[in-house]
């Protein structure tokens, strides 16, 4: 066999298998609305697609430094520093394809193979199969309904060993929405400090906040030396399909990233890295008002439901409790989407009895959406209820 093991051990992204399932029905004339992927319906703003037509149209479609142009570096450094009072300077910046490399490099720079990684559940699909196709050990916490799905201290603790290299935080969370305090990261911090461990922190969601505060982790100035943070623009300015992350971190990690990237991908895309440079320019808070506005529509329309779900307070997703209705979440899944809606199972994201619903569609493919789950459980209780 010619195929190595690991990468055969692996499945594919559930988000993505599911968001193409719902995509090829949809191909196929059937009508079905798609809750699935964490992607905004919203289009990129017209400035920053204009920014990357003038730096085509000037010539600027060559290669550049595996690290990203300095230009737009200086300004994501400027931009943290300014928003979290933080210190980073151009050295301590990568630009990446979106978000997920960022995750990948950095965690290929810092495993050795048997490390341990730390990741609370329920957690995004990727973190565990990139560690283990780095040959670590991903560790899972398993974070409580009952504790807004938050990561008790004395398991943290616990889980801790000899072998843990990194602990992985992701607030705002997905799949949950839940931002977390800022006490519970001073606790992670001082762990950390206490153990030697470097913190992998993924803030992707961090403009996507509601009426939460938040703490990113750029300004526990302390841990900064062990600190990687990942974000990207894709979630922020609806630039999915333009591919540019960036992660923030010592400059010895950041060079074995770039060492990563050099034998990879290389850089990123050369305009997408300009459009990136305008877009930390461009005011996106209509974007979060449109999200607020669809969370909070979803928020009474399943409090009519009597559904079970903690209201998110950051980024675009509902995870909601469906182990009432006799199914497993991904039998539900599958029921539901003969009802014509998809939604993803929590067991993609290692948490079985729960579904996650994105509100990063339309906000009439929302009110469709609330009318088909109406049926839809109505149906389910009826067959539970007789049984």
């Amino acid at each position: 066999m010619y195929l190595s093991g690991r990468i055969v051990s692996l499945e594919l992204s559930k988000t993505m298998e599911l968001n193409s399932r719902a995509m090829e029905l949809q191909s196929k004339g059937e009508k079905v609305i798609r809750l699935t992927a964490g992607e905004p319906d919203i289009r990129t703003p017209d400035s920053i697609i204009e920014a990357a037509y003038l730096a085509m149209k000037s010539g600027k479609t060559k290669y550049t430094d595996n690290r990203g142009i300095l230009e737009l570096r200086r300004k994501i450094s400027q931009y943290v520093n300014n928003r979290y009072l933080a210190n980073y300077n151009e050295n301590n910046v990568i630009v990446t394809n979106g978000g997920k490399q960022a995750i990948f490099n950095a965690l290929f720079s810092i495993i050795n193979p048997g490390d341990e990684i730390i990741i609370f559940d329920p957690s995004w699909v990727s973190y565990d199969s990139q560690i283990r196709m780095l040959e670590g050990i991903p560790i899972h916490i398993k974070c409580y309904e009952e504790n807004n799905f938050l990561p008790l201290r004395e398991d943290i603790e616990k889980a801790i060993t000899n072998k843990t290299k990194a602990i992985i935080i992701n607030s705002p969370n997905n799949p949950t929405g839940i931002v977390y305090p800022k006490s519970l990261l001073e606790f992670i911090v001082s762990l950390s400090i206490t153990h030697n461990l470097l913190i992998i922190s993924d803030e992707v969601y961090d403009c996507l906040l509601y009426d939460h505060s938040y703490t990113s982790m750029t300004s526990f100035d302390a841990i900064k030396e062990q600190l990687i943070v990942v974000n990207s623009f894709s979630k922020a300015w609806s630039m999915t399909g333009w591919r540019v992350g960036y992660a923030l971190a010592p400059e010895e990690i950041i060079s074995q990233m770039a060492k990563i990237q050099s034998h990879s991908t290389s850089n990123v895309n050369t305009p997408s890295q300009y459009a990136a440079l305008k877009a930390l320019s461009v005011d996106n808070s209509f974007m979060v008002e449109e999200f607020k506005k669809r969370r909070d529509y979803l928020f009474e329309e399943f409090k009519k439901l009597n559904l079970k779900f903690v209201k998110p307070q950051g980024a675009f997703y509902y995870f909601i409790n469906i182990s009432e209705f006799g199914l497993n979440d991904i039998e539900f899944c599958e029921k539901l989407l003969e009802y014509g809606l998809a939604v993803v199972p929590g067991s993609a994201f290692y948490a079985d009895g729960f579904i996650r619903l994105s509100f990063a569609a339309s906000f009439n493919e929302l009110v469709e959406a609330t009318k088909i789950l109406k049926t839809f459980f109505r149906d389910r209780r009826h067959v539970f209820n007789e049984n």
